[in-house]
């Protein structure tokens, strides 16, 4: 028997529209980002697909983005498991700065390394190395024996701790999961095994 496990990275938020680096600062969704989760809801429903389990991060932008699409799902009153382990990646002294202001300070060639290495932390952050080091075990100990045992599991996070699963799950390369970019409230359904295996990527 297959489980399912659906990740979506939050809608969009205040900071993603204003081009801030966010990691754990804590900004809502914008109009757009409340309307792309509310579409991942209405895409996962119209695909048949009724979650039974569901995971979150310590932050509001994926809390809000789950509870829209339980919305959207007509889900209610069930038990949500929200976990740091499942934050953005840590971006340090660049949170809350400009993306354009951070490369004015450091040199485009020096804030793109920080971004796009899988092992280079910026100043007092996290690396995606960093990231996945405490993702991993808690999607390995906690969420996969849940999808192994049959449940249609969701998952509302962050582009770069949804990125650490994605790298285990598909069996990725870091070279690899660098260039995988994640759409914001963009369903990504994967069917595992009972052994924990990836048996088919779904499209929605």
């Amino acid at each position: 028997m297959a489980g399912t496990l659906i990740l979506v990275r939050h809608g969009q938020s205040e900071w993603n529209l204003k081009n801030l680096f966010t990691g754990w600062k804590n900004p809502d969704l914008t109009e757009q980002g409340i309307e792309e989760a509310r579409a991942a809801g209405r895409k996962l429903k119209a695909a048949g697909y009724r979650p039974t389990v569901f995971y979150t991060s310590a932050l509001v932008r994926a809390q809000h983005t789950l509870d829209l699409i339980l919305e959207e799902l007509g889900i209610v009153n069930v038990v949500i498991t929200r976990n740091q382990a499942l934050n953005e990646r840590d971006y340090g002294d660049l949170s809350g700065l400009n993306k354009d202001d951070a490369r004015a300070k450091w040199g485009e060639e020096q804030v793109l390394i920080w971004r796009r290495s899988y092992d280079v932390p910026p100043p007092g952050g996290e690396s995606l190395k960093d990231t996945a080091a405490r993702t991993l075990p808690y999607y390995e100990d906690r969420i996969l024996p849940v999808v192994k045992a049959g449940e249609t599991v969701l998952v509302a996070a962050h582009g770069n701790s949804l990125r650490s699963m994605v790298m285990a799950i598909e069996g990725l390369t870091p070279e690899q999961i660098l260039k995988r970019e994640l759409a914001t409230g963009e369903p990504v359904v994967y069917r595992i095994s009972k052994n924990g295996k990836l048996k088919e990527k779904l499209s929605v």
